[in-house]
C-alpha cells in the first residue's frame, strides 16, 4: 500500500490527483489490474469528474446547494454538520482499473478529492491488485 498526503487551502476546493495516482502506478507490481484509493478524512470525499475551467467550482457549489437549511445536532460543531453529510454523499474512496500502468479513464475524466472542511493535511491510501 502507497500512503500520501494532499494539502489543502481553502475550505472548499477540488484537488486532481491522477497525475500523482499515475506516477504511482509506475511502481505497480503488475502491468494491469485495479487501483483502490482511500481517503481517510470525515469531511473530504473522492470522485472522478471533468475539470474544464470553471467545472470545479461549479461541482463545489453545487454540492453545498443540495444540502436542506435545517437544525443540524452534531455535538462537535452542528455548522460542521453539512461538510461530513456530503462527504458520505459522494464517498471516501474509487476503484478504478489500470492497463499499461495508466489508469482506464475516460478522455475528461480526473480523480480528484473534494475537500469540505480545508485548509487541511489529507492522508491517502492507495493499493493495486
Amino acid at each position: 500500500m502507497r500512503t500520501f498526503t494532499v494539502t489543502t487551502r481553502k475550505k472548499d476546493q477540488i484537488i486532481d490527483i491522477t497525475d500523482t495516482i499515475e506516477n504511482y502506478l509506475q511502481e505497480a507490481e503488475k502491468a494491469e489490474g485495479l487501483c483502490s484509493i482511500f481517503v481517510a478524512h470525515t469531511t473530504c470525499a473522492l470522485t472522478t469528474a471533468d475539470l474544464d475551467p470553471g467545472t470545479d467550482q461549479d461541482l463545489l457549489d453545487a454540492l453545498r446547494n443540495l444540502l436542506p437549511q435545517l437544525s443540524y445536532r452534531h455535538p462537535h460543531n452542528p455548522a460542521h454538520a453539512p461538510d461530513h453529510l456530503l462527504s458520505s454523499i459522494i464517498g471516501p474512496s474509487l476503484v478504478v482499473p489500470y492497463a499499461r500502468k495508466q489508469l482506464v479513464l475516460g478522455t475528461w475524466q480526473r480523480i480528484i478529492v473534494v475537500e469540505l472542511d480545508g485548509p487541511r493535511q489529507r492522508t491517502l491510501h492507495m493499493s493495486t491488485f
